[in-house]
């Protein structure tokens, strides 16, 4: 079993198309073939499914999937770790954070970055606060930035609070409460609500305040990214809130302070039991000492 042969696999896979993975992979489609084929009986089992129409992963060959994974990224890691001890960052650097994050410019740390270490494979995974706390403990991410509840805070993870910040509520631009220059949560509990989906950090942030405040409201609207909830609140179908911070970027749609307004902490996380060069740093080029910054 080669490397080289896992990395085939995972692009036929990933593209269900052994024309695509062979481009993909810059071999010709022969060769590629070949060599799967090889796998198979070495394996003793077929991995893909072929017909003339279409490509799929064999009950075997999801079950060599996640294991095939495994062991290209730790050989990636190991090329990495060779290159970082004679002072060479390169293989790759997962970030994961949420859409509104605004304590860090990510472009722009991500330009710092590129430009010190171009070697460096960069991907984004945009998602929810809860999610991208998991996939750093599991170690699909390598960094992330998220935004809880004051209530809560980052668990099985290294983390370094970035800021602290209050909700302000978005209204369409011909709501009536568009000229007030700041509302209460008990004037707003009246209103419909456009929201993330409940059980999310950034719905509790919200649910929390109104519970605290003894008061409850109606969210007619659940979406998954702030973006569409201000698309939604622009065409008159409810209010939102969100960041302070992230609302100035948002258009057709009017911001009012919220003088009782909840509010959140953003953070950086990464793993609190390794860290590739690549993580280390990046979380350098943020000014951010890793060592020794374990979660309790």
């Amino acid at each position: 079993m080669e490397l080289q042969q896992l990395r085939y696999v995972l692009a036929v896979a990933e593209t269900n198309s052994f024309t695509r993975a062979a481009e993909r992979c810059l071999v010709v489609q022969s060769a590629l073939s070949h060599q799967i084929a090889r796998l198979e009986r070495e394996l003793g089992a077929r991995l893909f499914e072929r017909t003339s129409r279409r490509v799929r992963l064999t009950t075997a060959g999801e079950a060599f999937l996640p294991a095939a994974r495994q062991c290209l990224d730790a050989a990636e890691r190991a090329a990495a770790e060779v290159a970082a001890a004679v002072g060479e960052v390169r293989g790759r650097l997962a970030v994961g954070l949420i859409p509104t994050v605004a304590a860090v410019d990510i472009p722009g740390a991500l330009r710092d970055f590129r430009r010190q270490y171009p070697e460096v494979r960069i991907s984004l995974r945009v998602g929810a606060s809860e999610d991208l706390v998991e996939r750093v403990e599991q170690g699909t991410i390598d960094v992330a930035f998220l935004g809880l509840p004051t209530t809560a805070r980052p668990r099985g993870v290294a983390a370094r609070e970035l800021a602290r910040d209050r909700l302000v509520a978005v209204v369409a631009p011909d709501h009536p409460l568009a000229g007030e220059a700041a509302v209460s949560l008990g004037r707003l509990s009246s209103e419909v609500f456009v929201d993330l989906p409940a059980g999310t950090a950034g719905r509790e942030q919200s649910d929390q305040a109104f519970s605290a405040a003894g008061l409850g409201r109606d969210v007619a609207f659940e979406v998954t990214t702030a973006d569409f909830i201000a698309r939604l609140v622009g065409q008159g179908l409810g209010v939102g809130m969100l960041p302070s911070a992230y609302a100035p970027q948002l258009t057709g749609v009017i911001t009012i302070e919220v003088a009782d307004a909840p509010a959140r902490v953003e953070y950086v996380i990464w793993s609190r039991f390794s860290r590739t060069p690549a993580a280390t740093a990046f979380l350098d080029v943020l000014d951010i000492t890793a060592r020794n910054r374990h979660d309790p």
